[in-house]
């Protein structure tokens, strides 16, 4: 195991401790992005790029797209709620 890899596992680990201790849901996403980035670079270190394409593609992509798409509703139905 080389250095780069402990240091992207380590990242890793603070990514997943701090997604749970941010008060922030938007940072929260933002963060949980950057765990599935540091996934998809340790599945292409672990030479499964088909991993690392999926993981990056759904993880980074999809997945953080739908949670910003989510917030933006309910903060919208928010808003609609506070101006009735």
């Amino acid at each position: 195991m080389t250095w780069f890899s402990i240091m992207l596992l380590l990242f890793l680990i603070a990514c997943a401790i701090s997604v749970f201790f941010i008060k922030r849901i938007m940072n929260a996403v933002i963060v949980f992005m950057s765990y599935s980035a540091i996934m998809a670079v340790l599945w292409l270190s672990l030479e499964s790029p088909d991993l690392a394409i999926t993981e990056a593609a759904v993880g980074c992509g999809i997945t953080t797209l739908l949670f910003i798409m989510v917030l933006k509703k309910i903060n919208a139905l928010k808003e609609e709620g506070d101006a009735e």
